[in-house]
Order: C-alpha cells, then sequence, then structure tokens
C-alpha cells in the first residue's frame, strides 16, 4: 500500500492544529508511549502542551514538524528543540517524535527524522541528542544512522506507571 507523506514546518498554530496535534499526542500516550505524560491523557492536557509548544516555536526556541497524509490529517510529529546553553549552541534535541498508530509502519517517522535533521543542519547545527523508551523507535534510529550513548534504567514512567528505561542516542551532522 502506498502511503503518501509531506512532512512540513507548522507554521500556524491555529485551533485546527493544535488539535490535530492533540490527537496524535493523545493516540500516543494511550497507545502506551513514555513522552512525559501519564493517563489518563486529557484534551484539555494536550491542548495545554501545544499551546506551550506553540509559544515557545514562537520565540524561535524550537520547531515543529508535522507529517500530513494525502488526505491532510497530521499523522506526525516531531520538534527540534534549540534553545541550549551558550556552549551548546551547536547542538539541538530531537524531542517528541509522534506518530499517530494509523500512520505507523509508512515510513513516517523516517520522514519525519530526516526533516528534522536537515532542519537542524540548515540552522546551524552540527549535533542531535534524543532519548527514546521505545524499542520500534531504536530501531528507527539505528537505521537512520544515530548512534547509541547508552541506557538509563528507571528513567520514568509509561503512562500505566510502570518505570521504564530510556535510551539516549546521538548523531553528528557533520559531513564526512
Amino acid at each position: 500500500m502506498s502511503y503518501e507523506i509531506d512532512v512540513r514546518a507548522v507554521q500556524k498554530f491555529g485551533e485546527h492544529e493544535l488539535q490535530a496535534l492533540s490527537d496524535v499526542l493523545i493516540d500516543c500516550v494511550d497507545g502506551g508511549a513514555s513522552v512525559s505524560f501519564m493517563l489518563p491523557m486529557t484534551r484539555g492536557k494536550a491542548l495545554t502542551y501545544w499551546r506551550d509548544v506553540a509559544a515557545s516555536a514562537t520565540r524561535c526556541e524550537r520547531i515543529v514538524l508535522a507529517a500530513y497524509d494525502a488526505a491532510e490529517t497530521i499523522v506526525g510529529t516531531v520538534q527540534v528543540v534549540f534553545a541550549q546553553p551558550e556552549n551548546q549552541l551547536h547542538r539541538a534535541d530531537v524531542a517528541k517524535m509522534l506518530v499517530h498508530r494509523r500512520g505507523r509502519r509508512h515510513g513516517v517517522g523516517a520522514a519525519l527524522l530526516v526533516a528534522a535533521e536537515r532542519h537542524a543542519l540548515r540552522s546551524g547545527k552540527t549535533l542531535l541528542v534524543l532519548d527514546t523508551a521505545s524499542a520500534d523507535a531504536e530501531r528507527l534510529y539505528v537505521r537512520q544512522g544515530w548512534q547509541l550513548c547508552g541506557r538509563i534504567p528507571d528513567y520514568a514512567f509509561m503512562p500505566d506507571g510502570a518505570p521504564c528505561a530510556t535510551t539516549v542516542y546521538y548523531k553528528s551532522l557533520r559531513g564526512p
């Protein structure tokens, strides 16, 4: 099955975009993703989060990328966080890589990651860092050339309250 994906920066955080991004976040948390939220994952909690992210993006502290399917529905998102201490201005964090369950296994995650790397490089960043509690995400990161740093046990909690580890990766964006 062909699955068309268009990844682009979110330029406007209107009510439609906030609701669509919230749909993805809610689906991921309800599906068990450890992405900073606990159950129950309410729409109000999701909207508050995305409004805060929108404010941060407006201040140029991050860029929010969204993956749209052929119907122009947001099926995934990722953020590149530029706000770093002055001795780390060469790097950025990749955060909240979220793919709605209906968009998984269709290349959405890979497309988001490539776009995040491209935007980071265009912004002068040469090093990216991320962490994940997902084995599926780990496989994606390795396939995309990310390097394993290590694993931290009991780092956070799953949405249901079970403790989980996180695995840390980095990628140098410097050419060969």
